[in-house]
């Protein structure tokens, strides 16, 4: 008997994603999508405005619907928070999200069927929740290499990146051994480098320490997030308070990649990853100016 209930519900299931699929082909494509600035234009904001990030992507829609990720429970108020988020309007702060409502013919092919059947089963639900008077941008500004088919402009990009550290006091906010920019020049131009390390899993759960350990900082210095989720709120909430914070993403595994001309996704030495077959697997580090870099520990539950 129950394996006929498993067997009539996993049909079920398929039936429903059938339905979805053809009504977000046939309807929901048809729809003039939410406009969302290109990748340059928004380096350009963020370097010329001195703008404060949050960024949005499978991950966050995914916790807005109450649907859970590997590395971070969902729960309703990290859900109504990004919500209000997407829907914000603020002078200092840009809400970006990823610019694949309309063409995608920059992405490599598996980058593009990722994008594709992401699409044909969730358009619809994104579109409920996005302001389609508002304007976005680029999400992917931060993924600036492994998916782009044509990579042309990829170093040109990364060293317009830099610019937005660059003579500047930093503190990056990372989860336990995501190490960004260890190994690598991505922060060389910046003049010091202070490290809040949270946990790399459910860092929202310790959300209020991460927040009053930042703002212990002077505001003069630039907050750099890697921290899932958590980043996209922490950067909101730090642009409101009058901070420079911006969520990063995996800018740094990006460059990693893109120095090693890597064609495609890998694990790094030392680094956490978590898209990536066993890149979660990370050895201990032995790295005497990342140590003197970390200011805080905020340790899981």
């Amino acid at each position: 008997m129950k394996k006929l209930l498993l067997k009539i519900y996993y049909y079920l299931l398929g039936v429903k994603d059938k339905v979805i699929i053809f009504y977000n082909k046939n309807i929901t494509e048809k729809r003039i999508p939410p406009k969302v600035i290109d990748t340059d234009k928004t380096l350009d904001k963020i370097i010329n405005n001195k703008c404060s990030v949050s960024r949005f992507g499978d991950g966050e829609f995914s916790l807005i619907h109450g649907e859970a990720l590997k590395f971070q429970p969902a729960n309703k108020e990290i859900s109504q928070k990004l919500k209000e988020i997407l829907n914000s309007d603020r002078e200092n702060h840009i809400v970006c999200i990823p610019n694949v409502f309309k063409e995608i013919d920059w992405a490599t092919e598996n980058a593009k069927a990722y994008w594709i059947k992401y699409l044909r089963l969730n358009r619809n639900k994104i579109y409920r929740i996005l302001n389609f008077n508002k304007t976005y941008y680029d999400a992917l500004v931060t993924r600036l290499y492994m998916d782009l088919e044509n990579k042309e402009l990829v170093k040109e990009r990364f060293e317009k990146i830099k610019l937005i550290w660059k003579d500047r006091e930093i503190v990056i906010v990372e989860g336990e051994k995501s190490r960004l920019g260890i190994g690598n020049d991505l922060f060389d131009s910046t003049k010091s480098i202070e490290r809040i390390i949270c946990p790399s899993i459910n860092a929202y759960s310790k959300y209020n320490e991460i927040f009053k350990e930042i703002i212990e900082r002077d505001k003069s210095k630039l907050i750099l997030i890697s921290l899932g989720p958590t980043a996209t709120i922490l950067a909101y909430d730090l642009s409101n308070q009058g901070y420079h914070a911006i969520d990063i993403g995996h800018i740094d595994i990006e460059y990693e990649w893109f120095l090693q001309k890597a064609i495609k996704k890998s694990p790094v030495k030392n680094k956490y990853i978590g898209e990536v077959q066993n890149g979660d697997i990370v050895q201990e580090l032995e790295n005497e100016l990342y140590f003197s870099q970390i200011i805080v520990r905020i340790w899981g539950e």
